[in-house]
């Protein structure tokens, strides 16, 4: 059966972070909205990404922190032991919740939610089919096409048994003895440190040169010595060639020349893909990119009049932020409202690892690179009191200017930032490298002490010439 609503003015197809970001501010700016999502909203992030990931992350921190309990001079009597099952409980439970919070919202702003699949056509006709079949047309003044991404794999590891993606890997409720992680990228790199904390014996196997690929180098050498410190077993510059399952549930990867390795669990996390699988778009003059890509322009529109797209569906970070973004900017065209494009280069980046890792700008490789005249100021974790304090010193703060005509430290270019907790401390570093403040401005910040942020401060301090505990 097909039947024809009325109008919206505007249409989110997909509801993950870009989708309901889209139709929650478009709604609140008094647009009518509707949205169409074919499992839960929350989208891979909520349901299937950062959200349970994080989660079992903060599980990982917990345990490290009873196995360590002694340094602070707190004693346990007898074993301890991670019953995975019931953090795997906790985080259905965290999720959970916020799915529901988000339907709320929808319900309270009067967004029109439809369960389906949803297919543009020509005209900014959306047909909505149901998972009973029936189908539903509904147009839109405008159409966000927000279907997000799914994860690549590669030839001869389907899903199943022990090869999972970064998707089954979520639904584990114990926790295996033995990890290959294949790819060294940031998810991968996530993964390997929640189970080498929670006793896994882990392996990463990536095929660049080294993990973490794009980072600031003095970064990136940090997280490795620390993988090291977990006995993370990190091979780069080999290729996967295969597997062998065996009869107890487990498997033999083969990578390298003729390296075999025994694990009770594979990981593929080597990126990614868009997923316009079901997207229709037959009518219209939406591009689509070899990669699978939707082409748009700086404010997200296709090449379909009204039609945008956001989110991981476009060529652009694939973060949540970044899709809220995406969303705002794209809601703001649809009012008039002249908005400024987002800045790509100068996003905030995030990896919830042990240490954590963010950053904001460019490295200092790609500022010499780009040919950019600069000064460095870097400092480690283990000199702040904070950091002693909670027993966590692995870490930097890396902040990277441009140099003047007189040779002094300029416009903040990229803060980068590894050690405890700095995923919650880069919002001083991101607004400095946006607004595009000079050292001499940010330098005559106070930071509280003793705090962790004292480090950023301490470090753009001296980059002035002077400083005090850095």
């Amino acid at each position: 059966m097909v039947c024809t609503t009325s109008q919206f003015d505007l249409i989110v197809i997909g509801g993950g972070p870009a989708g309901y970001g889209a139709a929650l501010y478009g709604a609140s700016a008094g647009l009518n909205v509707a949205i169409v999502e074919f499992d839960r909203l929350g989208g891979t992030c909520l349901n299937r990404g950062c959200i349970p990931a994080k989660s079992f992350l903060e599980t990982a921190a917990v345990n490290r922190h009873v196995m360590h309990s002694k340094d602070f001079g707190i004693v346990l009597d007898g074993s301890s032991s991670v019953d995975f099952a019931i953090s795997q409980s906790r985080k259905q439970k965290i999720v959970d919740g916020l799915v529901k919070g988000i339907t709320g919202l929808m319900k309270s702003r009067k967004v029109t939610v439809f369960e389906g699949i949803a297919t543009l056509g020509a005209d900014k006709n959306v047909t909505v089919t149901a998972a009973d079949g029936t189908s539903q047309v509904i147009q839109g003044a405008n159409v966000a096409l927000a279907p997000g991404s799914v994860p690549r794999m590669i030839p001869g590891f389907d899903r199943g048994g022990p090869i999972m993606s970064s998707d089954e890997v979520l639904d584990l409720d114990y926790i295996p003895a033995r990890m290959a992680v294949i790819g060294g990228g940031a998810i991968g790199c996530e993964f390997a440190s929640t189970f080498a904390d929670l006793g896994s014996a882990v392996t990463i196997l990536e095929g660049l040169p080294k993990i973490l690929p794009g980072l600031d180098v003095d970064v990136a050498n940090i997280v490795v010595r620390s993988f090291k410190k977990k006995n993370i077993d990190i091979r780069t510059g080999v290729k996967v060639n295969g597997h062998t399952p065996n009869s107890e549930g487990g498997t033999t990867v083969h990578f390298g020349d003729n390296e075999n390795l025994d694990v009770d669990v594979v990981v593929v996390s080597v990126g990614r893909r868009p997923f316009t699988d079901k997207l229709g778009l037959d009518g219209t003059a939406v591009k689509v990119t070899e990669r699978g890509f939707i082409e748009v322009d700086e404010y997200c529109r296709t090449g379909e009049p009204g039609v945008y797209a956001i989110g991981d569906i476009i060529n652009t970070p694939q973060l949540a932020h970044v899709g809220y973004a995406e969303a705002i900017l794209m809601v703001k065209d649809i009012l008039g409202e002249h908005p400024m494009p987002v800045a790509y280069d100068k996003v905030p980046w995030a990896i919830y690892c042990h240490p954590e890792v963010a950053w904001a700008g460019p490295g200092e490789d790609a500022c010499k690179a780009a040919g950019i005249d600069i000064v460095v100021g870097k400092h480690q974790f283990r000199a702040n009191s904070r950091a002693q304090i909670i027993g966590e010193t692995d870490g930097l703060v890396k902040v990277i200017a441009k140099k003047n005509a007189d040779g002094t430290a300029g416009t903040i270019l990229g803060v980068h930032m590894v050690g405890p907790w700095v995923t919650e401390q880069l919002s001083g570093g991101y607004l400095a490298v946006n607004w595009e403040a000079t050292v001499a401005e940010v330098a005559e910040f106070i930071q509280p002490h003793p705090s962790l942020t004292e480090l950023f401060g301490e470090t753009v301090l001296s980059l002035t010439g002077r400083s005090l505990n850095a």
